[in-house]
């Protein structure tokens, strides 16, 4: 059967190949908050690598690349706000959790930096201390034999 009438499917839509240009996509207005929060994750976490999936921005490091024990951080910016996730813990940062696991940071106010800092900083540790235990080389507990 014959479709009638023209619709763009969603996984047509181009997405940012990279970081620069998810920013450059981004209202102008977020712009600026976006390029402070990215130079802070990588000023913390200057070995991780970065990425884009799901269509934005995220940082890999520690673990075997490509699973989710090597995600550190994500980014977007939002209609009202700007989320980053996985929060964990986020000492300090707990005014601005959401649900489970997402910090949100509402437009027009500026970032918390040095809170922000401090969270990718514990991030990064998090993760130095699973490569050192093994428990982060597929993201998934190891099976004794």
């Amino acid at each position: 059967m014959a479709r009638t009438g023209k619709s763009a499917p969603t996984s047509r839509i181009a997405k940012p190949a990279d970081v620069d240009g998810y920013i450059a996509a981004a209202p102008p207005a977020v712009q600026a908050q976006l390029r402070e929060l990215r130079a802070a994750i990588r000023a913390e976490a200057p070995n991780a690598v970065e990425r884009m999936s799901y269509g934005i921005p995220f940082y890999e490091y520690g673990g075997k690349p490509g699973t989710l024990a090597s995600r550190l951080v994500y980014f977007a910016a939002q209609k009202n706000h700007i989320a980053v996730y996985p929060a964990g813990e986020a000492k300090g940062l707990e005014q601005y959790l959401a649900e489970r696991s997402t910090l949100r940071f509402p437009l027009g106010k500026p970032l918390p930096m040095a809170k922000i800092r401090a969270f990718v900083k514990a991030r990064v540790k998090e993760k130095d201390a699973a490569t050192k235990s093994g428990r982060a080389r597929t993201g998934r507990a190891s099976k004794t034999r």
